[in-house]
C-alpha cells in the first residue's frame, strides 16, 4: 500500500491536481485521498483503480507463479 499511495501522490502532483479534485471525480472527500497517499487507511483495489482512472493513469498488476505470469480475464 505504501507504494500505491506514493504513486497516487506522484501522478496527482504531476497532473497539478489538488487532493480534492480526484476525490470529487471518485466521489470521496479530499481526506480520503490524503489517507490513501499517506497509507493511513486500507483501501479496496476497486477504490485504488477508481483513483488511478480519475487521474487518467494506467495501473497494472502482475502475479507470477514460478516462471509464469497469471492472466486475468
Amino acid at each position: 500500500m505504501d507504494l500505491l499511495g506514493h504513486m497516487i501522490k506522484t501522478v496527482r502532483t504531476e497532473r497539478n491536481l489538488t487532493q480534492e479534485q480526484p476525490g470529487e471525480l471518485v466521489g470521496v472527500q479530499k481526506a480520503q485521498i490524503s489517507k490513501l497517499e499517506n497509507n493511513a487507511n486500507s483501501a479496496t483495489i476497486g477504490t485504488i483503480l477508481k483513483v488511478f482512472k480519475a487521474l487518467k493513469a494506467d495501473i497494472n498488476f502482475n502475479v507470477k507463479i514460478d516462471k509464469e505470469y497469471l492472466q486475468l480475464a
